[in-house]
């Protein structure tokens, strides 16, 4: 009974370093800074006539049915 005991405790603690351990190779890319553009980057200018509403397309006259 006590080779169970030290067994699970070996176990949970090999779990505990591989889970804590920082020698993956995935190599983690994430970044937890502002990502703000650089400042040569001027923001983008709206269109010229973004304040004028998009107007439909005219109706096409359709076939008469026949």
């Amino acid at each position: 009974m006590k080779k169970l005991i030290l067994a699970s405790v070996s176990a949970l603690a090999l779990l505990g370093v591989a889970a804590c351990s920082d020698s993956g190779t995935g190599g983690d890319a994430t970044t937890t800074q502002s990502t703000n553009p650089p400042a040569n980057e001027q923001p983008m200018q709206p269109a010229p006539d973004a304040t004028k509403p998009a107007e439909p397309a005219p109706a096409q006259p359709s076939a008469p049915a026949q």
